[in-house]
């Protein structure tokens, strides 16, 4: 029997790798918040909350966040949403130091603006890599074709995980490039509220394409000013994650900008998604990063601002369209 993984987050995403994991017979065990996705997990194999629809592996368990003060696995799959990622890595430090965590999740905190493995380094003393591309949750769980990255800087580490989750419908690629695979997870989900913001006010394709090809060189911008490799920009954790982020209907976080286009504020979006959109907060946090460190982010901050300031979203395409010309 292959050895037994955790997955940490309750989640959509949390269950899919959950799911995937488990294809081999793995014996997996998902770390939940929430009572009645533990208790749906145990009972019916599905997660009937996040991901219904889905039937599960039998060798997936759950169980509840607490218990994982007795967890008794060295490798740990993280998907906790970002914004709550150091406080739970906080509370739960003594049982996850010296593991070995595949971090999951995509964002930038907004109090810090540290990537999420800066985070959890800050409280927990492990072994991290970083697992980033075009996935969604829905559609793994179905077992259909998708392409990722997963990096780590020992790449004997991102081997043995590359190894451990491939199958033949779920293609792992490896880059020592940890910073640049986080940087590209993180930022498309602003870019991506920006498409649903344009797609909301009927601006068409060209202005489509025009946020995602601007939007790809912000995010390379931000990227390599944290140390990235700018070449990784052009990869799955980067161009693909960010065209299916920014154009797939299941995007949660396209979806917001279609509702903010609308004129829904902050509050109705967060307050009828089950799910966190990212995006939303990692707006602000990058926002607040790129100030720091002088970098032009004209689209990442129209979203901010359209989120956090209540600017009229016609009023955000119009600055930008009459911005200084340049080159490009």
């Amino acid at each position: 029997m292959k050895e037994k993984t955790a997955v940490i987050g309750g989640g959509a995403w949390g269950t899919a790798l959950a799911s995937l994991m488990a294809e081999s017979g793995r014996p997996v065990e998902i770390y939940a918040i929430e009572d009645d996705v533990v208790t749906a997990i145990n009972s019916s194999h599905e997660n009937k909350v996040f991901l219904p629809g889905i039937i599960l592996n039998d060798s997936v368990k759950a169980k509840q966040m607490d218990a994982l003060n007795k967890c008794d696995t060295g490798h740990i799959v993280w998907t906790v949403p970002t914004q709550f990622s150091r406080a739970t890595a906080r509370r739960y430090k003594d049982a996850l130091s010296g593991r070995n965590i595949l971090n999951a999740s995509k964002g930038i905190e907004i109090e810090t603006g540290k990537l999420v493995i800066s985070t959890l380094k800050d409280e927990i003393d492990a072994e991290f890599s970083i697992l980033s591309g075009p996935s969604f949750a829905s559609v793994v769980a179905q077992k259909k074709p998708t392409a990722v990255s997963l990096g780590s800087r020992n790449i004997e580490i991102a081997n043995w995980w590359q190894n451990q989750i491939c199958t033949d419908y779920f293609r792992i690629y490896t880059s020592t490039d940890i910073i640049g695979l986080e940087v590209g997870g993180a930022l498309k989900n602003v870019i991506a509220v920006a498409t649903g913001i344009s797609d909301g006010l009927n601006m068409d394709h060209n202005a489509r394409a025009v946020l995602i090809t601007r939007g790809l060189a912000e995010i390379t911008r931000f990227g390599v000013a944290y140390g990235a490799k700018h070449e990784t920009f052009t990869g799955l954790s980067g161009l693909g994650d960010l065209v299916l982020t920014a154009t797939g209907d299941n995007s949660r976080n396209r979806q917001a900008g279609l509702s903010l286009a609308k004129g829904a504020t902050l509050e109705e979006i967060t307050g009828k998604q089950k799910s966190v959109a990212e995006g939303i907060f990692t707006a602000k946090a990058v926002h607040i990063a790129s100030q720091k460190i002088n970098i032009s982010m004209p689209i990442c901050t129209e979203v901010y601002k359209i989120v956090y300031e209540g600017k009229k979203a016609s009023q955000s395409v119009w600055d930008l369209m009459h911005r200084p010309l340049t080159t490009e």
